[in-house]
């Protein structure tokens, strides 16, 4: 019986993967990716180039995405339905023999893997390779130090309520905003809330060939791509860090 090794791609850059993740996806003989139906997918982009001759390939093509609200009990229903379909067919092609399934940033942070992960408990041999995150690229891709200190970092989705947001944003010292989307424009409005747009930073597609990366009071976009992160840096606490 074969192992179900999920890879973390890091970011975006094929060369902010690790040598342990390359290693495997070059010498795959399977693989399978998220996407987007009718997209070629994000994963499956960044391995391009790096594929076996003949490798085969298992598209796990999402039933829904931003059609309906996520928070919807016919979109938990169909997502549900897709992992649990799909955790039966990989159980099922492992028989054999390897299956690497690709998953951007980390795939033990907030990686749409660990629904497969934990469907797959007791069923089949696996083995996770962590990944860069996506944050971690858009940091850096400001070029300016995210944490110092003592600095608390708070991770917020921006599908939160508008006051939680704010609320969140208000106590911690930096931080790292996901699921922009269609939520900018909250975010932003957020922001503005708790004192903090002015420090804020929109990060588009980090690391990738169409990086963007600008102030977010200065974008008048109420929308961003799905690979988008909003950045507030922290200053320390302490005498001495920070600015």
């Amino acid at each position: 019986m074969g192992r179900i090794i999920c890879c973390g791609l890091g970011p975006g850059d094929p060369e902010l993967m690790s040598v342990r993740a390359d290693r495997l996806i070059r010498g795959a003989s399977r693989i399978a990716y998220f996407r987007k139906k009718g997209r070629p997918g994000q994963a499956r982009r960044i391995v391009e180039g790096m594929l076996a001759p003949g490798v085969r390939e298992y598209a796990m093509e999402y039933p829904v995405t931003t059609e309906l609200p996520f928070n919807s009990p016919e979109y938990n229903e169909m997502l549900a339905a897709f992992y649990d379909d799909w955790a039966a067919r990989l159980t099922d092609a492992v028989q054999t023999q390897d299956i690497v399934v690709l998953c951007e940033g980390d795939p033990f942070f907030y990686g749409s893997f660990m629904h497969l992960f934990v469907r797959l408990q007791g069923r089949a041999d696996m083995d996770v390779i962590p990944g860069i995150t996506g944050m971690s690229g858009c940091w850096n891709a400001t070029g300016v130090p995210m944490t110092w200190g003592d600095d608390v970092m708070t991770v917020l989705m921006g599908t939160l309520g508008e006051d939680d947001l704010a609320r969140h944003m208000s106590t911690s010292d930096a931080l790292v905003i996901m699921k922009t989307g269609r939520n900018l424009a909250k975010i932003r409005r957020a922001l503005a809330s708790a004192g903090r747009l002015d420090q804020a930073w929109l990060v588009e597609r980090g690391t990738m060939p169409d990086q963007r990366v600008a102030r977010l009071a200065e974008v008048a976009d109420a929308v961003s791509p799905y690979f988008a992160i909003v950045l507030v840096h922290g200053h320390g606490r302490r005498p001495g860090m920070g600015e």
